[in-house]
C-alpha cells in the first residue's frame, strides 16, 4: 500500500509541472493547479483569521470576560458586509473609514519612528562618526544618495543648473536601487526554482542523491 509521504510526494511533483506547464502555453492543467492554489489559500486565509483574530479577540472576551465594548468593532466588521447590497453599500464606508483612518494614523506614527527617523539618524551619523575613512566615505555616499534622490521628486522648482545636477545625481542612485531591488528578487526566484528543481531530481525521481 501507498504511503500518505510518497503520494505525497507525487502530487506534490504533479502540481509542480502543471505550474510549469504554463511556460509552454495555457492548459487545463495549469488551470487545475492554480485554483487548487488559490482555494486552499482562501480557505487557510479564512481559518487563520477565525482562529487567530475573530474567536481570540472578538467572540471570547465577548463571551468568557464580558467585554461588551467589543460589540462596536464587531458591528464595524459586519458593516463592511453592506457593500455586497447595493441598495445599502453606501453603509460600509462608516467601517472604511474608520479602518483606513486608524491604519493611516497608527502606520504614520510606526514608519515615522521606525523606519524614517532611525535612517535620519543613522545617515548622519556614520559621517560624524570618523570610524574610519572608508565608513567616512560610505556615509558620505548614502547622503549624497538620499538628499540627490529627495531632489529628484522635489517638483515645484525646475530642475536646472545646481538642483538640475542634483536631480540627475539622484536618477543614478534611483537606477542604481531598482536594479539592486531587481536582482534581488531574480535571485529570490531563481532560488526558488532550484529548490523545486531539488525536489523534482531528488525527493521525486531520485536521479541526484
Amino acid at each position: 500500500m501507498i504511503s500518505l509521504e510518497i503520494l505525497g510526494t507525487y502530487l506534490a511533483a504533479f502540481l509542480t509541472l502543471c505550474i510549469y506547464s504554463f511556460l509552454y502555453k495555457d492548459n487545463p492543467f495549469y488551470k487545475l493547479a492554480e485554483h487548487i492554489f488559490a482555494g486552499i489559500s482562501a480557505g487557510y486565509y479564512i481559518g487563520l483569521v477565525w482562529h487567530s483574530i475573530i474567536k481570540q479577540q472578538l467572540v471570547n472576551p465577548l463571551i468568557q470576560y464580558h467585554q461588551y465594548l467589543l460589540v462596536i468593532p464587531g458591528i464595524l466588521g459586519i458593516l463592511m458586509f453592506t457593500r455586497f447590497i447595493p441598495k445599502i453599500s453606501w453603509i460600509s464606508r462608516f467601517s472604511l473609514a474608520f479602518v483606513i483612518g486608524n491604519t493611516a494614523g497608527i502606520t504614520l506614527i510606526q514608519q515615522l519612528h521606525g523606519i524614517v527617523l532611525p535612517q535620519t539618524r543613522s545617515t548622519f551619523t556614520e559621517v560624524s562618526g570618523f570610524s574610519g575613512l572608508f565608513m567616512f566615505l560610505s556615509g558620505l555616499v548614502v547622503i549624497v544618495g538620499v538628499i540627490s534622490t529627495l531632489i529628484y521628486f522635489y517638483f515645484s522648482k525646475e530642475h536646472k543648473g545646481v538642483l538640475g545636477f542634483f536631480a540627475n545625481v539622484g536618477i543614478v542612485f534611483i537606477m542604481v536601487a531598482f536594479g539592486a531591488s531587481f536582482g534581488y528578487t531574480v535571485m529570490a526566484r531563481v532560488s526558488l526554482l532550484i529548490g523545486r528543481a531539488q525536489f523534482l531530481l531528488i525527493d521525486w525521481l531520485g536521479v541526484i542523491k
